[in-house]
């Protein structure tokens, strides 16, 4: 029954949904689909309707990271619901986790629309919201009206930056910025773990963050924190692997369990393009073409690291070999939020469907198994 649901739903969206959607502005659709599912998720029978796509819990997806339990590997991504509204619909659509926000101590209204912007054939957008978002005092109050229960064996990571705006460009308050939120979210205990997001390209003053120094002094005020949760840092994918290594080195020196791997693509000559691009678009590519890069800077982190740093792979996750891909390589988790909009919201539960069926072809009994046993064979 599942699979004919989700094969129906598949196949409506290709054919009908999606055409309609692309030829709206992707900001209004945006907008509108967060507005819709909070709508839908409030209705008893409607909003029982995408639990029909998920697939069943099965416990060989099941895995226990970070000390936090997973019921499947596969979480929304940081960038879509950024102000966590639809904790509910996520979790029945499938989801084993979400990382929601990014949030910041001062509501932020973002940079000047449009925010996105469309390329169908390099299957990407162009990201330049500029971390909009309630702050984290509204955003943690709507968190603790869920409950409690919602969070049970659905994860919820918040994922913290710091506030869009020019009074935060100097070091100290930029630090000072990041502890507020992160001091507010440890009241609140339906939290489950943190993501320090140091590399949003569309804000003031940069990423700061992604210097080694200045890392070490922003991880070290976190530390004194104390925080209960665990922490994770969102990483930038534009760096060599060099440079790279170098802020994985400051984080192992830090109370930091885990890396997400990575952000947006600020580099577009690396970038693959088959749309045009104009140079008056601003901001940084999800989707495509971030996947070999994220998947290359996976590979490295779990063969030099996997044994002190959980990894979530992120970018150009559309199938379940995309995903399969990252876990292979190191990914403990896997994050998309651009295959929902170009395949459909269906595609969850068909990742989460076709990861048992590999697991059985390979021969593993549980996907944690499966993490990082190409590691040191891909040949990028």
């Amino acid at each position: 029954m599942r699979l004919l649901v989700r094969s129906i739903s598949g196949g409506a969206y290709r054919s009908i949904i999606k055409p309609i959607l692309f030829h709206k502005s992707p900001d209004s659709v945006h907008s509108k689909t967060i507005k819709l599912g909070s709508r839908v998720q409030s209705m008893p029978l409607l909003g029982a309707l995408p639990g029909l796509w998920a697939q069943p819990r099965d416990k060989r997806l099941r895995q226990t990271v970070m000390g936090v339990s997973f019921s499947n590997p596969i979480g929304l991504s940081a960038g879509f619901d950024k102000n966590i509204q639809l904790a509910p619909l996520l979790k029945r659509i499938g989801f084993g986790f979400m990382i929601g926000g990014s949030v910041t101590a001062v509501a932020c209204d973002g940079n000047p629309r449009p925010w996105f912007y469309r390329l169908p054939r390099t299957r990407s957008l162009v990201v330049y919201a500029g971390l909009p978002n309630q702050g984290v005092k509204r955003i943690s109050k709507r968190i603790l009206q869920y409950p409690r229960q919602l969070f049970q064996d659905f994860p919820l990571v918040v994922s913290v930056a710091k506030t869009n705006a020019e009074f935060t460009v100097e070091e100290s308050v930029a630090i000072d910025d990041y502890c507020a939120s992160l001091v507010h979210l440890e009241r609140n205990d339906r939290v489950a773990v943190y993501e320090i997001n140091i590399s949003c390209p569309n804000a003031y003053g940069g990423e700061p963050f992604t210097e080694p120094g200045m890392l070490d002094r922003l991880l070290r005020r976190i530390d004194a924190l104390e925080l209960t949760r665990p922490v994770i840092i969102k990483m930038p994918i534009d760096l060599e692997w060099g440079a790279f290594r170098e802020l994985l080195e400051v984080i192992v020196r830090h109370d930091v369990r885990g890396v997400t791997i990575g952000n947006l693509l600020k580099n577009r000559s690396r970038a693959g393009l088959k749309d045009e691009l104009p140079d008056t678009i601003k901001g940084g590519l999800s989707g495509m073409p971030t996947q070999p890069i994220s998947n290359e800077l996976i590979r490295q982190t779990y063969l030099h690291y996997g044994d002190k740093l959980t990894i979530i792979g992120v970018g150009g996750v559309f199938s379940v070999e995309d995903a399969y891909t990252k876990i292979r390589l190191g990914a403990s988790l896997v994050g998309m939020i651009t295959g929902l909009m170009f395949v459909g919201p269906q595609i969850v539960g068909e990742i989460n469907a076709a990861l048992l069926k590999l697991l059985e072809r390979d021969g593993f009994t549980s996907i944690a198994d499966v993490v990082g046993v190409d590691a040191l064979d891909h040949k990028s």
